[in-house]
């Protein structure tokens, strides 16, 4: 998992709110209505989705008709998703951490963590979602993984290894198949893959880039010469003003277990 002191998980997202907003993946259809089939929810039941960013996530759960509590520790990124989301009835937010949610004991459901569980404390996670969950309730673990199955794929990793040092020196990303069992503890998971892409321009792809917490932030005098790369490779790769990410959208869900 990730060293806090170094990566400051709860604010590192801070001050790239917008682009994340705009320009992160958000999840297939397919993605919530397995979570709904597999946790057994019905209409207006609670679900707590854990460091929810600006509501990504969130917002398919309350589209889906559930009521979703987004904890969210980081200010910026919480006031976005207040922003987009607070006209849906059952939406909530709260300042908490995967640690420490704040929610009401047996409160809710099924628990989620989409693209936010490499940056929890997998034990204090797991005490914490035993905690808010009711007997028998679920938790899920999701992320998009980017595909590397193209050239302008393979370029743009290269890219990111060349200019990016913190995602050179293997800023988490998702967590290993042990750090998921850690969480889980003996429940039987089940684990699903689905297929997810996104079409940038170059601003779009731009911003998708400046999104990541490991790209150079305003005023590091190796943006500029980042964004310049960047537009060479996307001139080099679009078709019809066009490039696609591709991912693997991994999802394991389980009943946690005292």
């Amino acid at each position: 998992m990730h060293d806090p002191d170094r990566y400051r998980p709860t604010e590192r997202f801070g001050d790239r709110v917008d682009d994340y907003r705009r320009y992160r993946p958000g999840y297939p259809g397919a993605l919530t209505r397995w979570l709904i089939a597999e946790a057994v929810l019905d209409a207006g039941d609670a679900v707590a989705d854990i460091g929810a960013g600006t509501g990504l996530l969130t917002r398919d759960l309350l589209a889906a008709g559930l009521h979703a509590r987004a904890v969210e520790p980081n200010a910026p990124m919480r006031a976005a998703a207040e922003a987009d989301l607070g006209h849906y009835p059952g939406f909530s937010s709260v300042d908490g951490t995967a640690e420490a949610t704040t929610l009401a004991d047996a409160s809710v459901k099924l628990v989620t963590a989409a693209q936010a569980y490499h940056w929890f404390q997998p034990e204090a996670a797991r005490a914490e979602s035993i905690r808010i969950l009711v007997p028998g309730g679920h938790a899920a673990l999701i992320w998009n993984v980017r595909r590397i199955d193209s050239r302008f794929a393979e370029a743009y990793e290269t890219l990111l290894m060349a200019r990016c040092p913190d995602y050179a020196a293997g800023q988490p990303h998702q967590a290993s198949v042990a750090d998921i069992a850690r969480y889980f503890g003996p429940a039987t998971t089940r684990h699903v893959d689905f297929d997810y892409q996104q079409h940038f321009d170059f601003e779009g792809l731009k911003g998708r880039l400046l999104s990541s917490s490991y790209t150079p932030k305003p005023g590091d005098p190796a943006r500029e010469p980042l964004c310049d790369a960047l537009r060479t490779l996307f001139d080099q790769y679009q078709q019809d003003g066009q490039v696609a990410f591709g991912y693997d959208t991994r999802a394991w869900i389980a009943q946690l277990k005292v």
